[in-house]
């Protein structure tokens, strides 16, 4: 007598008591079953069934990873070629060897949130627009400063213009009142059909920043430039503008303290002056944005170049 312990079966035992109990079926386990219950006799055949066509202790290690590969192949030619419908990328996965219908690559598209072709050729990607215009394209932005005066810390707003294509920035301006005639007076200035900074430019990139009035906007595209709005919270969008902001608050603004504004209104134009000329840039592969003549004497004497008391340096030999 096993008295109340529970009675415990080998999977084989479970395999030979499941095959019986379906066999006899449910009433006439009700009947006889003594050991364990019909249901569990029963769940156990269910288990079994459910084992036999279970695939996945078998599967391949690379099957999912191929999968995946598929869908982001999927995606990428309908992103690089924004005209291509359905069939189009069903014969273009062929040609590559994956064979997949059009409802399958319908399904893809819609989960990863693409919209059917004749929408999607429609829309210019903010890196076909860059890319197709990127020698005429200038962004602009604002970043803050703090300066101490006889009122307290004070807030300045520092207004830049940076040519994409060769990185070279402008400083439009810097004020503690950014309003409509300050911003006015600095579109004047930048659209100088002389020396302007976006003479000769036809677009210029800007947030939704608020400080960027009508008025503003309007001078510059009767100028000749357009004014291209990002979309809104999407600040990778104009990323060298802001790469800028954070060299020129860790590499100087961040490391002064200022007592007024002329100190600040000094500091920015000798950063940005070294920014163009003397600094050299990682992402222009190392190189300056203004190129110096080189010196092939070695045996020059060494010159160091300082601005802001040392703060900012630059070496260079002299000529023999």
């Amino acid at each position: 007598m096993l008295g109340k312990k529970r009675l415990r079966f080998t999977d084989k035992q479970r395999r030979r008591l499941a095959a019986k109990a379906k066999l006899l079926g449910r009433a006439v386990l009700n009947q006889i079953a003594t050991i364990v219950t019909p249901d569990t006799l029963l769940r156990c055949h269910r288990q079994l069934i459910a084992m036999k066509w279970d695939y996945s202790s078998k599967r391949g290690p690379g099957r999912p990873r191929i999968i995946q590969a598929i869908r982001r192949l999927v995606v990428q030619f309908a992103l690089d070629n924004r005209s291509w419908g359905y069939t189009k990328l069903q014969g273009a996965l062929a040609h590559v060897g994956h064979d997949i219908s059009r409802e399958t690559i319908a399904s893809i598209l819609r989960e990863n949130g693409i919209v059917p072709a004749p929408e999607r050729s429609t829309k210019t990607t903010w890196k076909e627009f860059l890319e197709s215009h990127w020698t005429t394209i200038v962004s602009a932005d604002f970043f803050t400063v703090e300066v101490w005066t006889w009122r307290g810390l004070v807030t300045m707003y520092v207004l830049f213009f940076m040519d994409l294509a060769t990185r070279r920035v402008c400083l439009g301006g810097i004020t503690t009142n950014p309003n409509a005639k300050w911003l006015m007076q600095v579109a004047k200035n930048v659209t100088d059909p002389f020396d302007g900074f976006l003479s000769g430019k036809r677009y210029l990139i800007i947030d939704r920043d608020t400080k960027y009035c009508d008025a503003f906007v309007h001078l510059l595209e009767r100028a000749g430039t357009k004014v291209v709005l990002l979309p809104a919270r999407s600040p990778n969008l104009n990323a060298h503008a802001e790469r800028f902001v954070r060299t020129i608050k860790d590499e100087c603004t961040n490391r002064l303290i200022f007592f007024g504004d002329r100190p600040v209104y000094r500091a920015v134009v000798q950063f940005v002056e070294f920014y163009n000329r003397e600094r050299f840039h990682q992402g222009m592969s190392n190189e300056l944005l203004t190129p110096a003549p080189s010196t092939a004497n070695i045996n020059g004497q060494l010159v160091c170049r300082e601005r802001l008391g040392g703060l900012l340096k630059y070496y260079s030999r002299q000529a023999a």
